[in-house]
């Protein structure tokens, strides 16, 4: 049997996700991250979920979603109403999820061809 390595082309993906980093295609990072299909903006200033308000809308807006999803960490941690509504106003889905199962669910839909940006947040070293 051959087995050979078959890398989605056409978007940066989510290759493995681990406590303290994830790794995109064979970079790992260590720090809170955004993600969408063509770009990753490193440095995303969020060690944690409860930390998020509607001052951090504008960067994720920024990338143009059609929907957003937003990795808590190990555990699902819903942020304040305010973060979310500033997504909803604008008519833009956003999904609160673990880190492991936004990666699945960004990889899934960035796969498609659609519009997804993700939120990774990381605690700090």
């Amino acid at each position: 049997m051959d087995l050979s390595l078959d890398r989605p082309e056409g978007y940066l993906f989510v290759r493995r996700v681990g406590v303290r980093d994830i790794t995109l295609i064979d970079r790992a990072l260590d720090s809170s991250f955004l993600l969408a299909p063509d770009r990753a903006i490193e440095g995303w200033p969020v060690a944690a979920a409860d930390a998020l308000d509607a001052s951090h809308v504008e960067a994720i807006l920024a990338l143009q979603p059609e929907l957003v999803i937003l990795g808590t960490g190990e555990r699902q941690v819903f942020p304040e109403a305010a973060f979310i509504a500033g997504f909803l106003r604008k008519g833009i889905g956003i999904e609160v999820m673990d880190n492991a199962a936004a990666a699945r669910t960004y990889n899934l839909l960035a796969g498609e061809g659609r519009r997804v940006v993700a939120g990774f947040i990381l605690p700090k070293a």
